[in-house]
């Protein structure tokens, strides 16, 4: 239990815990109960059909019966962080181009634990709000070595997490990410060279590029999030934390034959 008297600091009785702040400081992202029940299908239905855009949105839900003005599913998309992914041509912003990092995993064999981590941010829907949840997944083994709850996606947060992720299980020699903007700026471009971390990112708007972890989303969000729904960001860090550890631990992936990401993962480090 935390207690924000203790003599101890929030932060310290958190590391004791292995909790994330966010769960203590962050409240769900406030929605109205309408939007809410459009953003939890509009989720549901982008893990199924992920090329599937705004206009395409707007028919599925006439056919369910539903009239949504597109400009209200486009707000919703982005509030959401979801995009359609498909190859497209890549207009870059000005500004950006700079941010812009080669896609290094093409033809490139991944044959041991940190090799090559990926890391994405993806919607976490609630029963009266939402948050965002950003997790990092070593490419060999499918091990999450780190993963962090916020009701805003910001730079400093996913910074923080892959310090945190060096920290406990050292440096991986690539980092893939998408576009995002969070991963297209200052501070992520700088900090991953001075941790002697290559850049990687995907195409604009291929999904394919980061597979590994769109389908840990959609074993998050099928397993854990849409049965569950949290109340708060406390029940929802709780939740999450056992899942990742059964994810790891005691869940086999017939990817790597059958075994357990940690088996895998521990060992290989060890080797």
């Amino acid at each position: 239990m935390i207690t924000p008297s203790h003599r101890l600091s929030v932060r310290r009785q958190c590391e004791l815990l292995e909790l994330h702040r966010s769960g203590i400081y962050y409240t769900p992202v406030g929605e109205g109960e309408k939007n809410l029940a459009l953003m939890r299908r509009m989720d549901e239905r982008h893990l199924q059909y992920p090329t599937e855009g705004v206009l395409q949105l707007q028919d599925y839900f006439r056919d369910e019966g539903l009239q949504v003005n597109h400009k209200r599913i486009r707000r919703l998309m982005r509030k959401m962080g979801i995009r359609a992914q498909y190859p497209r041509r890549i207009l870059t912003k000005l500004g950006k181009a700079e941010y812009i990092r080669p896609y290094l995993l093409r033809n490139l064999k991944i044959e041991r634990p940190n090799q090559v981590w990926a890391v994405d941010i993806t919607y976490i829907p609630m029963k009266k709000g939402f948050m965002y949840l950003a997790a990092i997944i070593d490419l060999h083994s499918r091990f999450v070595v780190a993963w962090s709850l916020s009701n805003s996606m910001t730079s400093e947060w996913v910074c923080s997490l892959v310090k945190e992720a060096v920290k406990r299980h050292g440096k991986p020699e690539i980092v893939n990410s998408d576009q995002g903007s969070q991963f297209t700026c200052r501070e992520w471009i700088s900090l991953l060279p001075q941790l002697g971390i290559k850049i990687s990112m995907d195409g604009k708007g291929r999904a394919i590029d980061n597979v590994f972890i769109e389908r840990l989303w959609r074993t998050v969000k099928y397993e854990y999030v849409y049965l569950n729904p949290a109340l708060d960001g406390w029940e929802l860090e709780q939740g999450l934390r056992a899942f990742f550890h059964r994810y790891n631990f005691y869940k086999s992936h017939q990817g790597i034959g059958r075994r357990k990401p940690a088996s895998l993962y521990l060992t290989g480090k060890a080797a």
